[in-house]
């Protein structure tokens, strides 16, 4: 296993049990059964650090979306540097701190730690044109 597709197996994991402590959050509200029901208008609302956590669920599987062919063609063509082996640290390193800010409610780190991640995705793109 590539040091990339290290980091982008604890980046997939990360994203995979992001949903737990909502979910957990929506049947302490709604009970079980009114967890696993079909949505509804009236259903009672989760708490707010439960709905940026989801926020934040959303945007780290959009953007898993880019992270994850990155890495892919890397190891397909056999590229692997100093400097996209970083760029994939840094990648799950700021979706974790995105996660930790949006969920309590940092606007502002949200977005550095978003940011810091698009950075990092860039990096490998330029990567795959072996221009870093």
């Amino acid at each position: 296993m590539t040091r990339e597709i290290f980091w982008l197996t604890l980046t997939v994991i990360l994203t995979g049990v992001m949903w737990i402590p909502y979910v957990l959050n929506r049947c302490q509200i709604r009970g079980l059964s009114g967890a696993m029901a079909n949505p509804s208008r009236n259903d009672k609302p989760h708490a707010e650090w439960a709905n940026r956590m989801m926020f934040a669920h959303d945007n780290a599987v959009e953007n898993l979306i880019i992270f994850a062919p990155l890495v892919l063609i890397l190891a397909q063509i056999d590229y692997s540097t100093k400097w996209t082996v970083y760029a994939c640290a840094v990648y799950f390193w700021s979706r974790v701190a995105h996660l930790i800010v949006y969920t309590i409610g940092l606007p502002v780190f949200r977005t550095l730690a978003f940011t810091v991640g698009f950075f990092a995705q860039v990096v490998l793109a330029l990567a795959i044109f072996q221009l870093v």
